[in-house]
């Protein structure tokens, strides 16, 4: 495992946000430093695809009551996580299937197969019922638990992929959590939000708060798509799928009504690095989030990813002489800016050469990666939500990077993940348990091909 200093910013740019997180719990919010690391825990082995956690990451959430037999450790409650994923061109159209796991008390230890491994409570089933087919194209799902007076317990879900459907398709749904009898209601679209915006973490609002700035609606969703197109960093709204205080579900297919909490401004509409998250790069990856709260009443919203922090960042492939070197794809030059410095000035010309050797794997890729949490003041979406603020203006009070905590296991898909301070996809979704104080989140490609779950206890 690989120690490092914890770094509170990873440019120079973050330094003014980071300055902030000393005064977070003066001014009600969760300090960094009370995030405290517990351990980490793998997943049940064994299957083949689609029923197996290789190649697994895209959701997760938390159930406080789940495993009540369980073994009194600490750690109560239960996991719902999605499967092997979804596979374009009809390899595996029933991918990103869903299980609920038990959890183990979790180790610190720098070996993966020293790790407590965690059992099933329900094994995989394929929830959709069909209401998501043919989004298999590199997709993003959002999961969220949430037991309601208005529905009883659900899991809510979210569905998207690379590129969006056409004719579009709706994205939002909820299911049982008896898997074997899931009981769809939906799918429904999320007002007139961008596709790129909305489908892939999930979290869960308080109560008092999504009255007072969100006309209660309770769930979070959103998300980031590289290359900005989602918006220059996370992007989230707040929902509500039910129409009454019987829990009567939306009509299929209604164009639910939400409230912006957090959305940059998009690639699609200026070519400029502007209204962003500070320090924004088209590699980054925000692919967890989670409202985070403490008994005292303090809070934070957190997104989890994988950063982009490198000197220069471009679309195109990894060198083959190293990462400070860029290697564009020249086909895309002059059709917009393929590289960048890390302040989002354009690199000159005589990195807009290519590179020869390269592998095939095409995106956008940096110099350097780390693995993140962003901690927002929940104050700020609200001032968005009000109309107070500009839906791109929050930033993050505190920034932490967790790379210290992580496997960061390589040998398995090196040329999609990159390798070194390269490696991309590091971490998944990201799952709060608010009656216990427990933070989960998934470490990509940590036991082979399949996720590990690591655990913070809010303090």
């Amino acid at each position: 495992m690989r120690r490092s200093m914890r770094r509170w910013s990873a440019t120079c740019a973050m330094a003014a946000v980071a300055a902030l997180a000393g005064q977070a719990a003066a001014d009600g919010m969760i300090a960094p430093g009370e995030l405290v690391y517990q351990g980490a825990f793998r997943l049940p082995a064994g299957a083949e695809r689609p029923q197996t956690f290789d190649y697994a990451g895209n959701a997760m959430t938390v159930n406080p009551a789940g495993d009540p037999s369980g073994s009194g450790d600490g750690y109560p409650g239960s996991l719902f996580l999605t499967g092997h994923e979804r596979m374009p061109y009809g390899e595996l159209p029933d991918g990103d299937q869903v299980a609920e796991v038990g959890i183990p008390a979790p180790v610190r230890t720098g070996a993966v197969s020293a790790l407590p491994r965690a059992h099933f409570i329900q094994t995989f089933h394929e929830v959709t019922g069909g209401m998501f087919a043919g989004m298999d194209e590199i997709p993003r799902v959002g999961m969220l638990y949430l037991d309601r007076p208005e529905t009883g317990p659900l899991l809510h879900l979210a569905w998207g992929q690379h590129f969006e459907p056409e004719p579009p398709m709706p994205t939002h749904a909820w299911v049982s959590p008896a898997l074997d009898r899931p009981d769809h209601a939906g799918p429904w679209f999320i007002d007139d939000a961008s596709f790129y915006s909305i489908n892939d973490y999930m979290l869960d609002i308080p109560q008092a708060w999504a009255d007072a700035h969100a006309q209660g609606r309770v769930i979070g969703t959103g998300r980031f798509r590289d290359g900005g197109w989602s918006g220059m960093g996370p992007a989230l709204y707040a929902y509500r799928p039910w129409t009454d205080a019987a829990g009567t579900p939306a009509p299929a297919g209604t164009r639910l009504g939400a409230t912006t909490l957090l959305l940059y401004r998009s690639s699609t509409e200026t070519d400029a690095i502007e209204q962003a998250l500070t320090g924004y790069q088209h590699p980054d990856e925000w692919q967890g989030a989670a409202w985070l709260t403490t008994a005292d009443g303090r809070s934070a919203v957190l997104f989890a990813g994988t950063k982009g922090t490198g000197a220069r960042y471009w679309y195109g492939y990894t060198h083959p002489a190293g990462p400070d070197h860029p290697c564009v794809d020249t086909d895309f030059v002059g059709q917009f800016p393929v590289c960048r410095f890390a302040d989002g000035t354009p690199c000159p010309p005589s990195d807009l050469q290519g590179c020869q050797g390269h592998n095939d794997t095409r995106g956008w890729w940096s110099s350097r990666f780390d693995a993140q949490f962003l901690l927002y003041d929940p104050a700020d979406l609200a001032a968005v939500a009000d109309g107070r603020m500009a839906t791109w203006a929050p930033q993050p009070y505190a920034v932490i990077d967790i790379d210290e905590h992580l496997f960061l296991t390589e040998g398995v898909e090196p040329a999609m993940l990159g390798s070194g301070v390269q490696r991309r996809l590091r971490i998944g979704d990201a799952a709060f348990d608010r009656r216990h104080g427990l933070l989960y989140l998934l470490e990509l490609f940590a036991d082979g091909p399949a996720p590990v779950v690591h655990v913070w206890r809010v303090q």
